[in-house]
């Protein structure tokens, strides 16, 4: 083989090296492109996921209608119902969430002397209703259920209502509350509940505005979860040592002072 063949063959592999290389070189712009696009693409589904979630429940007072608060409500804005006297020494604070399963723990363990102190004129309660499970799962149980007993508040049967529909509570995932239906059924277990002005005050969201206010004050107050109860403005459902009968000490206790 001649000198100039085996230039040419040279020449011709390192050419075809050159060309490889290239190659690689474009396949790997082109892998980083596709992961990089698919990157975004993720990044991106997932900032529209987090808007969505964010903004499910989510309800103004202005989307909700106008804020007509039930019959008896007190405190700033009328955000609260009252039960038991006025003329008891000690309040407790009580903020809930009918579709939230930590309330109906607490409900669970705390109602016998809460209703104990209650009628015994020694305590207070005010409810502060709000929608954080919808606005943390989606639907509209939370607000439905809120407004539901705003109307039973109406009707002056907001105490038994309210323990019903902790009592009868659907699993977290499951907004059970939203059907209105529903609601009225579960009216039916309080007696003179389930009449024509509650069902239409059901049906129409008469207190979705007064809901959303309410929920609306409780994000201001900056505080962590439902529930949220304060004894006397002290937030004492984060107290770990706390018990029913540790709440009841101290609602005598200050009645004494």
């Amino acid at each position: 083989m001649s000198e100039k063949n085996r230039e040419g063959k040279r020449t011709a592999r390192e050419k075809l090296a050159v060309e490889r290389e290239k190659q690689k070189s474009a396949d790997k712009r082109r892998r980083a492109l596709i992961v990089g696009g698919a990157v975004v693409a993720v990044l991106g589904l997932a900032a529209v996921i987090g808007v969505v979630a964010a903004n499910a429940g989510k309800d103004d007072s202005a989307a909700s209608g106008p804020v007509v608060a039930p019959s008896g409500a007190q405190g700033k804005d009328g955000l609260a119902i009252p039960v038991g006297k006025d003329s008891a020494k000690s309040t407790l604070t009580v903020w809930e969430d009918f579709r939230c399963p930590a309330c109906k723990s607490f409900e669970t363990a705390y109602r016998p002397v809460i209703h104990e102190l209650t009628n015994a004129g020694q305590l207070r309660t005010e409810y502060h209703l709000v929608t954080l499970i919808d606005g943390n799962m989606g639907g509209t149980g939370s607000r439905n259920a809120a407004n539901a007993a705003a109307c039973a508040q109406d009707a002056g049967k907001f105490p038994a209502y309210h323990d019903v529909l902790f009592d009868n509570q659907p699993s977290e995932v499951d907004d059970a509350y939203a059907d209105n239906a529903r609601l009225i059924e579960l009216a039916g277990k309080v007696d003179g509940l389930d009449t024509p002005a509650f069902r239409a005050c059901v049906e129409k969201g008469t207190h979705n505005g007064w809901v959303a206010k309410s929920d609306q004050a409780f994000d201001k107050g900056d505080f962590s979860g439902t529930p949220t109860v304060l004894f006397d403005g002290k937030n004492i459902y984060q107290d770990q040592t706390m018990t029913p009968a540790k709440l009841k000490q101290m609602v005598l206790e200050a009645n004494q002072g």
